[in-house]
């Protein structure tokens, strides 16, 4: 390295645009995002600490479908069968033998797999939740990519075929409200 290399700009101001150009320039910006995803759903499932036994009831029975009402969970349907799920999971719950997961799981074999309002966030389920994050993500990296390119290419600067379309185009105008003044006075 020649010493002209290293020497930083004379103008601050353009040594901080160097600087911001590299930031945004390579991978910087994609770790920066999936950071603050993985960030994101570490703090949503740290949010979930300790319960009453209720409070885990009411938790799960929201997740689970009520096997004889279409659509409704088995939190809000007063049906009997509901009524023994609940039950069901009240006993599971305070025996304390088993997670959120293992008590799911165990309802899920039992009524069947289309019991679960909640999709498992494992497997090929993992896609209904990974798949919108991932196009949000596209998107907005496929238009920073689009402004980047326009604010490159600079403004567009018309040219003298488009001033003459113009001059045209006013021209006739011009001429049409000519002659409609004339055909009224």
């Amino acid at each position: 390295m020649t010493a002209a290399e290293v020497r930083p700009p004379a103008d601050p101001r353009a040594a901080r645009r160097a600087g911001w150009r590299r930031l945004k320039q390579g991978p910087g910006w994609i770790v920066v995002v999936l950071l603050f995803g993985v960030l994101l759903v570490f703090g949503i499932a740290q949010g979930r600490d300790a319960r009453t036994p209720e409070e885990r009831v009411e938790e799960l029975s929201k997740q689970i479908a009520c096997p004889i009402c279409d659509g409704e969970s088995v939190f809000d349907s007063r049906n009997p069968t509901s009524a023994a799920i609940r039950n069901e999971l009240l006993a599971q719950v305070e025996n304390g033998q088993s997670s959120d997961a293992q008590i799911l799981a165990y309802i899920e074999e039992r009524f069947g797999e289309d019991v679960l309002l909640v999709p498992r966030a494992e497997g090929i389920d993992a896609l209904v939740w990974i798949l919108p994050v991932m196009a949000l993500a596209g998107g907005v990296t496929g238009l920073a990519i689009a402004f980047r390119r326009w604010q490159r290419e600079g403004g567009l600067e018309a040219t003298d075929a488009d001033r003459a379309l113009v001059d045209a185009a006013r021209a006739r105008e011009t001429g049409f409200d000519d002659e409609a003044e004339g055909a009224r006075g």
